[in-house]
C-alpha cells in the first residue's frame, strides 16, 4: 500500500497525488510511504524514483542496523523500531531530499502512523519540511522504546518480590530471558544512539542542521534509554548472583547434613559388619545378652554423635 501526502507551496496538505503530479512547480514537497508494498509498487523505487540499487536492495532485502548513506541528490536512512512480541529489530527506510521523503517498511507500525496523522494536521511540519518529518518519525520509534523498558523493570520487581513464591530454578529462567532481551534492546538502542550522534555531527545533511535541537533531544532520550538498559541488566546480574548463592549456600547445607547421616552410620555399618562374619569361634556369639547390648551401644553411639553433630549446628539448614 502507498499513501501520499503533499504539501502545496501555500502550505496546504494534498492527499493521495498521481505520480505525475508530484513533479509540479506548486508542490513544495510531499512524504510518500510505501507499507508493505506489492512488487508493483516496490519497483517505483527504481523506476520512478531511480534510487541506487544497494539502497534499494537494503531496503527490501535484508535485515540492516540502523545507518545513514549519502547519495548525490538524497540521503539514505534506516531506522530500527521494534517487535513488541520478540523485540527483534524491524526495519524503517527513509530516503530524504530537499523537497520529498519516501518511507518504507513491510509491517504495519503504530510509529510510523502516528507520525502519517501528526504531519497531516501539523502546520509547523509543512513548513519545515522532510528534516521535520525525519525527526517526527525518529521520536515515535524512540518513544516507543520506554514502555517496554518499562515493562521489563515491571518483571524485574516482580521477580524480586516472588509473590508467587515461585521456585530458585524458575525465577532463574525468567532472568536470563530478560537478560536476553535486554541484550536485544541494548543492540538496537546503542545503534540507534549512534545513527542519531552522526545525523547530530554531519555536515552532508541539508536542513538537518537547523532541527538540530529537536534531534539533541532525541539523542538525549536514547543515552537515558541506554543508560535504563545497562542498569537493569546490573540487576540482573545482581540478582542472578544472588539467587545462585543462595541455592549453592541451600547445597550445601543439604550435603552437610547427609554427610552428616552418612558418618554417623559409619561406625554401626562396622560393628554390623563385624558380627556379621561368618567366624565359629565368636565370643560374642554366644552371650546370652550380646545382641541387646551390641544394640545399646550401637543406640548410644548414634545417640551421642547426633547430639554433638546438632550442638555444632550441622543441621541447622
Amino acid at each position: 500500500m502507498i499513501r501520499i501526502i503533499a504539501i502545496t507551496n501555500d502550505l496546504k496538505p494534498i492527499y493521495d497525488l498521481p505520480l505525475e503530479d508530484l513533479a509540479k512547480e506548486n508542490i513544495l514537497w510531499y512524504w510518500m510511504d510505501f507499507n508493505d508494498p506489492s512488487e508493483e509498487e516496490k519497483s517505483l523505487l527504481e523506476k520512478h524514483f531511480h534510487f541506487h540499487h544497494l539502497a534499494i536492495e537494503d531496503c527490501i532485502y535484508s535485515l540492516n542496523a540502523p545507518k545513514l548513506d549519502y547519495y548525490d541528490s538524497y540521503n539514505f536512512f534506516i531506522f530500527n523500531t521494534l517487535n513488541k512480541n520478540n523485540l527483534n529489530p524491524i526495519e524503517v527506510s527513509l530516503f530524504v531530499a530537499n523537497n520529498y521523503i519516501v518511507s518504507y517498511h513491510t509491517t504495519q507500525l503504530k510509529e510510523l502512523d502516528e507520525a502519517w496523522e501528526l504531519a497531516k494536521i501539523n502546520e509547523r511540519s509543512w513548513e519545515k519540511g522532510p528534516s521535520y518529518i525525519v525527526h517526527q518519525i525518529l521520536d515515535n520509534i524512540v518513544d516507543y522504546f520506554f514502555p517496554t523498558i518499562y515493562k521489563i523493570e515491571e518483571r524485574l520487581d516482580e521477580i524480586e518480590s516472588n509473590v508467587k513464591r515461585k521456585p530458585i530454578h524458575d525465577l532463574m529462567n525468567e532472568i536470563f530471558s530478560i537478560r536476553s532481551d535486554l541484550l536485544k534492546l541494548r543492540r538496537t538502542i546503542n545503534s540507534m544512539r549512534d545513527l542519531v550522534y552522526r545525523i547530530l555531527n554531519s555536515n552532508r545533511l541539508e536542513g538537518f542542521p537547523d532541527h538540530k535541537l529537536y534531534f539533541s533531544d532525541i539523542y538525549d532520550h536514547l543515552v537515558k534509554l541506554s543508560d535504563m538498559v545497562d542498569s537493569n541488566r546490573e540487576i540482573t546480574s545482581d540478582m542472578r548472583d544472588n539467587y545462585l548463592s543462595i541455592n549453592s549456600i541451600r547445597m550445601n547445607k543439604h550435603t552437610m547434613v547427609l554427610t552428616v547421616i552418612t558418618t554417623i552410620f559409619i561406625p554401626l555399618t562396622f560393628i554390623v559388619g563385624v558380627y556379621g562374619m561368618n567366624f565359629q569361634n565368636m565370643p560374642e556369639l554366644s552371650s546370652k545378652y550380646g545382641y541387646f547390648v551390641v544394640l545399646l551401644i550401637m543406640a548410644s553411639i548414634s545417640i551421642t554423635m547426633f547430639l554433638w553433630f546438632k550442638r555444632k549446628g550441622w543441621f541447622d539448614v
